[in-house]
């Protein structure tokens, strides 16, 4: 019989410091957080803060997921001095993060295709230097998945956890890539393009996680999945079909979405069959 795995919702960190309810709220709705971590929060909170919020976790019972801060960041500037700001934003992140023990990190791979769309393998051995430094500050880091965010090209996304695991061979079980679903469906213009296939296949040997949210295909609305225009169906069948099941996040940025994810994932009970079950 297979265990019971749980899934994540995503909360933010900075919400939670400035109104400490959302995350009692948060709890005993018996969900398991992907902390949202920030510059603006980590700026403003000390570590005794963190060291509250990790003990109300801990005696929840409850281990979250952490996604880094992307605010800013570009892991693969040309500029030497932002790649420098990139890597200590993330090397401190992985500091915060480590108090927390999550199960797993969200990175997003930030590939700027306007700028440098001409020299994507130099801006991707540049990305890999920078995570290789961040990864090396914590050499058992749990799993990171990289998310694709503004890409239009699968391979882009792909490539750079492709390019990493080569670099640090031995860590590669634990480099993936988060496919966000609705990333792909508004900034990627999959709505438009109905390519979804096509990304799953490019992205499957490396995909390692999912963001789940949805929105109407003209932008990133992150609703509860089910309420907007993604083809969850062929999602969940493109996945099936090679062999995926990677691990999962719901992506609901406002509270009140999140009643929907019961309801969706009655839904699609084919493909969630042995979750933790959650209180809309």
């Amino acid at each position: 019989m297979n265990a019971v795995r749980p899934f994540h919702v995503s909360l933010s960190l900075r919400a939670v410091y400035v109104d400490p309810v959302r995350l009692d709220t948060f709890l005993a709705q018996g969900l398991h957080p992907e902390l949202g971590l920030d510059p603006v929060l980590m700026d403003a909170a000390d570590a005794s803060w963190h060291q509250r919020v990790q003990a109300i976790l801990a005696e929840a019972g409850v281990r979250p997921s952490l996604h880094l801060p992307f605010f800013d960041l570009q892991p693969g500037a040309a500029d030497a001095l932002i790649r420098e700001a990139t890597q200590k934003r993330l090397m401190r992140a992985l500091d915060v993060a480590r108090g927390y023990g999550p199960s797993h990190l969200v990175g997003h791979v930030a590939y700027d295709r306007i700028l440098y769309i001409r020299s994507y393998p130099d801006w991707r051995e540049r990305a890999v230097e920078t995570w290789t430094a961040v990864l090396e500050s914590w050499p058992d880091h749990p799993p990171l998945h990289l998310e694709n965010v503004h890409e239009t090209d699968p391979a882009t996304v792909a490539g750079l956890a492709l390019a990493l695991r080569e670099r640090l061979p031995e860590r590669a079980g634990r480099i993936g890539i988060c496919f966000d679903v609705g990333h792909w469906h508004s900034f990627a213009g999959g709505h438009a393009l109905g390519n979804l296939d096509a990304w799953v296949e490019t992205l499957a040997p490396v995909l390692t996680h999912l963001h789940l949210h949805d929105n109407d295909g003209t932008f990133d609305q992150h609703q509860a999945p089910g309420t907007g225009t993604i083809p969850w169906a062929a999602v969940f069948a493109a996945l099936s079909s090679r062999g995926l099941a990677p691990s999962f996040t719901f992506e609901t940025h406002d509270p009140s979405q999140r009643q929907g994810i019961a309801p969706f994932m009655a839904a699609h009970a084919d493909a969630f069959p042995f979750f933790s079950t959650i209180t809309p």
